[in-house]
């Protein structure tokens, strides 16, 4: 979306280059330490913010970079097989708690993004679950869906097909509010955890000390681009919007995030493998 945009607004190419490894921070690195003058941007989400707390990074999470706007907020789904025995989430957390250990859950994998919501939701629970690394969503709805594990937090638009057809439960959603898209589904704050709020989200960064005349053009013909009305029409009906705002804004979220997800990962002994 955001290269579109800028294609679009800025009348330049632009180029998506992919640099996995090491939950993404060798493309982080790589990004970061490319010349300030706008031409490289890095896609992030909220792995991003859970990653200082599990590698040794080789360059600063908050200082290093440079943000530019958040592009998306959506939230994930709480799903379960409908072979547990559990309507709602209060239900899903009362079985856990009279037989700590015995539910499983899934993740896209040990430390991803996926894998810290659902440790942050039964730390708050006062819950134990068995938890089932996957290499990525795929793997893991698949195995959801086949029953062999309980219970997977994921993306909307991952989880409500199945839900749709009936092959998943959707028992809640990780933002504080309901989403537009899915009324009928209650929030995890409103089914007996209140204060818990994961929202889904992607946005741009740049190197630091990016000229202000630069951030300034970039983040104004993206922020306007996000508001066109057959974007808003796209993505709204798979439960995520575009978000928008000012550098400053999602500099505030990044900075919020990482002290959250690092007490996550230190309370849970959590390691990447």
């Amino acid at each position: 979306v955001g290269a579109n945009i800028l294609t679009e607004r800025l009348g330049q190419a632009t180029f998506v280059e992919n640099r996995p490894g090491a939950g993404g921070t060798l493309g982080t690195e790589f990004a970061l330490r490319s010349p300030a003058d706008g031409h490289t941007l890095l896609l992030i989400a909220g792995s991003y913010t859970v990653n200082p707390a599990l590698y040794k990074l080789r360059f600063d999470p908050v200082g290093d970079m440079t943000p530019v706007i958040q592009l998306s907020k959506g939230a994930y789904v709480v799903c379960v097989n409908p072979k547990v025995p559990a309507r709602t989430l209060a239900e899903l957390l009362d079985y856990a708690r009279q037989n700590p250990g015995k539910l499983t859950f899934a993740s896209a994998g040990n430390g991803s993004h996926l894998h810290i919501a659902t440790e942050y939701l039964f730390g708050m629970a006062k819950v134990r679950a068995t938890h089932v690394p996957y290499k990525g969503t795929g793997p893991a709805i698949t195995d959801l869906l086949a029953g062999n594990v309980d219970m997977f937090i994921a993306g909307t638009e991952g989880l409500m097909p199945h839900v749709k057809s009936g092959k998943l439960r959707a028992l809640a959603v990780t933002t504080a509010q309901r989403l537009a898209a899915y009324p009928d589904i209650a929030s995890v704050a409103e089914s007996g955890v209140p204060g818990y709020d994961v929202v889904a989200w992607h946005g741009l960064i740049a190197p630091r000390n990016l000229p202000a005349p630069v951030l300034a053009r970039l983040n104004g013909a993206l922020d306007a681009g996000l508001k066109a009305p057959a974007l808003i029409a796209q993505l709204e009906p798979t439960g995520v919007s575009p978000a928008g705002g000012s550098p400053e804004q999602f500099g505030n979220l990044i900075k919020a995030e990482i002290p959250r997800y690092g007490k996550v990962v230190r309370d849970n002994n959590i390691h990447t493998q």
